[in-house]
């Protein structure tokens, strides 16, 4: 079968899924697997329900439907562009964000803690009335705190100007422009004397060993939101250091830190980190409390 011959989403989810697979592409932006990927690339290229498949396998496709696909499917295989950046939408859960270049493709595993809002840490997630997000990047954290915590005011900060003019229209897709402060800063270092219920943070922490390795979908994101130093914990140590004057009294911070627990373990020897549970273990998140850093 050849490109020129296509006549429906079957024949194109083949083509596609073997062509991912002969490319050697690599999936983490959304998609585990060449299938997976290949469907959605399709399902949104035709604007069909990302969810449903199956009813539009035989479904014939006009020339034009087809060039548009394959387009997409060639980009994807000849370029090795993240799919996010081909669509300009990332998904975490039942959030969709707008996503390009500027941002790094939303895939925190701090997403999937937020719905239970952090207990039994954080007690009663109706007292909480302001959190910090660090390092926000296109704001996907925030709009999710700021659905969880009803009665929060959420700062989301960013070093990078281009970072923030995503993350803008993000909080104004959600129409949150009243309850997310976005601001431009190097962490702690333009945000007010205030205290916060919580801080969280995704940051750059991956350590320049694995940094030279990363697959080549890695190198199209920004390096800035992903190189973390030599042990991926620069921007983790000030993190942490600022923490303890910004939190309220029963105050918690929430750090990820991927594959690096052996060097966030290092580089804070003296701290009995809390590791939290998430999809892929209990060493991508760790917790640390307001008494912790205030000791």
């Amino acid at each position: 079968m050849t490109p020129t011959n296509f006549t429906t989403i079957r024949d194109l989810l083949r083509y596609a899924t073997t062509r991912f697979n002969s490319a050697g592409l690599f999936f983490g932006h959304g998609s585990s697997n060449a299938f997976d990927e290949a469907a959605y690339l399709i399902l949104h290229t035709l604007k069909l329900p990302l969810d449903k498949l199956d009813p539009f396998l035989d479904a014939r496709l006009l020339p034009e439907e087809t060039a548009a696909v394959l387009h997409m499917i060639e980009r994807r295989a000849a370029e090795r562009v993240p799919a996010a950046y081909i669509t300009h939408e990332a998904w975490l859960g039942d959030y969709r964000f707008y996503v390009d270049e500027r941002v790094i493709v939303p895939r925190s595993f701090i997403a999937e803690l937020i719905p239970e809002q952090f207990t039994p840490w954080i007690a009663d997630a109706e007292s909480v009335t302001d959190i910090l997000d660090l390092c926000t990047g296109s704001a996907c954290l925030p709009i999710m705190l700021a659905d969880a915590f009803l009665h929060a005011q959420v700062d989301a900060v960013d070093i990078s100007p281009d970072a923030l003019a995503v993350a803008h229209r993000n909080v104004d897709d959600y129409q949150l422009q009243d309850r997310i402060n976005l601001v431009e800063s190097d962490l702690y270092a333009g945000l007010p004397k205030k205290t916060y219920d919580l801080i969280v943070s995704n940051p750059p922490y991956v350590n320049a060993g694995s940094m030279s390795k990363l697959p080549q979908e890695y190198r199209h994101e920004p390096q800035l939101a992903l190189a973390g130093g030599t042990d991926g914990m620069d921007l983790v140590r000030k993190i942490v250091a600022g923490a303890g004057e910004r939190l309220k009294k029963n105050g918690v911070l929430v750090v990820e830190i991927g594959n690096e627990r052996e060097f966030a373990e290092a580089a804070f020897p003296e701290l009995e980190l809390t590791w939290l549970s998430t999809s892929a273990g209990d060493d991508m998140v760790f917790l640390l409390t307001a008494d912790q850093l205030k000791a």
